[in-house]
């Protein structure tokens, strides 16, 4: 494809797509602010007190970082981005334009009304919002508008892909519409557990209309969608470095049968494996955790599968610039196009994220670090790297060919995806060897009575606040061309949508890889064998009598 910013065709769906973006962006420079204030806190500098008017404690800091960075910057931006994925690779507008935009504006609302009550100190849940800790009834509300606002996105997308299909029968379905379709089919299926949580038992809750909740039931309904949202987050990132990173690094994709191998095992795999988060939860029969143990080391194989393919397709792209060698050919890989260095730099942090996701999924060795700062130092290597770097990269070709004006600087992005790598890389790491240590998570550490009689501890402290401090300035730089690139830049955008051609085609794919009902129902078959057991035993014999507390 080489339509540029210069002749763009679906203005309307363009600008439906920046306007996700544009609340994306406002959501992460408030997420990345008050994880600036939690890295220095770690660090012995607590500027709380000093925030206290607006920020109430750290706590509460810490629960706007999490839904900010984690839910909103996320879902907002993906949202917008597989929309305009579907529209261009279908070659067709959305369906229904009109509900594009509704599902917007009920996303934003819904956004509103869970954003007042955290502002206000009065959902200070963290983002997980375990009970029996309890937030106003605006913000289980309103995450759940949220929530329904994805589903709508997917109606509209399904209806786009209906109408193309009418109009192409037998055609296989472009690889990236293929992926965009599983991640917001596999989205769909996996929130009905939190919005069976919040429907029936915190939004009464919250409102008085029970009496009380129960958290085990809560949080087992929170779980399965919990891991399943860490496929939401990387698949759309998957999408890129599949059908688009390659043709930026001037190569074909190795193989796109295997990578839609690889999304359909996502989609069977990603959901029936919540109960490794909850393997010290009392309550869950070991035998459940066993089987949600097997199915999460299953969904390893297509991220194995990804890396693969997609390392391959950066080879063929090194080889095609002139690259020889076992590994010689990276260094002809295109380093000074900031879109690329992103992306590729967050696939290798990304590495280390797998690695240490292995240790969560493993039942002994899990107990050592559960529930300490190994935890959030996986988390930002995966949904703080993997996905907001390279959705970052994804931004510094695709935010130009939208505004229509080239990216302000080239030299500044390339220095924000550097020093976001750098930042990371310190602040991570020090996360995980705090944890090894038995650092406890969701603690204001600087303030912990006990802090002075861990002295193994205190040598790694600064390094969080010193990672975070370079994530922070990284996140300003992009901020800074995010900003200036519609206002100041002078010139044109002349951007081409990366479009990678396959050395093994879809055509060499089996038809039923093209195909939904099979696979859907095998979905549904497992996650009825993982789950249906569980929690049919939790809501027959669970009491909702816990009462909300609050805490902070």
């Amino acid at each position: 494809m080489s339509i540029t910013a210069s002749v763009q065709p679906f203005r309307s769906e363009h600008r439906l797509t920046l306007s996700y973006f544009v609340v994306a962006l406002i959501a992460l420079s408030i997420g990345l602010l008050m994880g600036l204030f939690q890295g220095l806190e770690h660090a012995g500098i607590n500027l709380y007190p000093v925030l206290s008017p607006i920020i109430k404690s750290y706590y509460q800091g810490l629960t706007l970082h999490g839904v900010l960075n984690v839910l909103v910057w996320t879902t907002f931006f993906i949202c917008g981005f597989l929309t305009f994925v579907t529209v261009h690779r279908l070659n067709r507008p959305l369906a229904n334009l009109r509900l594009g935009w509704f599902t917007f504006g009920l996303m934003t609302v819904g956004l509103l009304l869970a954003a007042w009550p955290l502002l206000s100190n009065d959902a200070t849940v963290l983002f997980t919002f375990y009970p029996p800790l309890q937030a106003h009834p605006a913000f289980y509300i309103g995450l759940t508008l949220v929530v329904v606002g994805t589903w709508l996105v997917l109606a509209n997308l399904v209806l786009t892909y209906r109408r193309w299909r009418k109009d192409n029968p037998g055609v296989r379905t472009p690889l990236a519409v293929f992926m965009s379709l599983i991640t917001m089919t596999m989205w769909t299926i996996a929130t009905l557990g939190v919005a069976a949580e919040m429907v029936f038992l915190l939004i009464p809750w919250s409102l008085g209309m029970v009496g009380g909740t129960d958290p085990l039931l809560a949080r087992t309904l929170f779980w399965f969608t919990g891991h399943p949202i860490v496929y939401f987050w990387l698949l759309p990132a998957y999408v890129s470095w599949y059908t688009m990173v390659p043709k930026q690094a001037g190569g074909k994709l190795f193989s796109d049968p295997m990578a839609r191998v690889a999304f359909i095992l996502f989609l069977i795999l990603s959901i029936p494996v919540g109960l490794h988060h909850q393997y010290t939860d009392p309550g869950v029969g070991q035998g459940w955790k066993f089987v949600h143990a097997v199915f999460t080391f299953g969904v390893f194989f297509p991220s194995l599968l990804t890396f693969f393919n997609v390392v391959a397709s950066l080879e063929l792209g090194g080889r095609a610039r002139g690259g020889t060698g076992w590994l010689m050919w990276i260094r002809h890989l295109p380093w000074g196009e900031p879109s690329f260095t992103a992306q590729v730099l967050a696939m290798i942090l990304f590495a280390f994220g797998g690695i240490s996701g292995l240790v969560n999924a493993s039942y002994n060795v899990n107990l050592a670090v559960h529930n300490t700062a190994w935890v959030p130092g996986h988390f930002h290597l995966t949904v703080g790297t993997a996905v907001t770097l390279t959705f970052m990269g994804i931004l510094y070709w695709l935010w130009p060919y939208l505004t229509g004006k080239a990216l302000w600087s080239k030299n500044v992005a390339l220095a924000q995806a550097w020093t976001w790598f750098i930042g990371m890389a310190i602040f991570a790491n020090a996360l995980h060897r705090l944890g090894l240590l038995g650092m406890p998570r969701r603690t204001a550490i600087g303030a912990s009575p006990y802090l002075p009689l861990q002295p193994e501890w205190q040598a790694i402290l600064p390094l969080v606040g010193i990672g975070g401090s370079i994530l922070f300035l990284s996140g300003v730089l992009f901020f800074l061309n995010t900003v200036l690139t519609p206002l100041l830049s002078k010139q044109k955008a002349r951007v081409e949508i990366p479009v990678a051609e396959a050395l093994s085609g879809p055509e060499e794919a089996p038809a039923i890889l093209d195909q939904w009902r099979p696979w859907l129902a095998i979905a549904a078959v497992l996650i009825l064998i993982a789950y249906g057991p569980v929690l049919a035993n939790l809501v027959a014999t669970t009491p909702l009598n816990v009462l909300g507390r609050r805490v902070w």
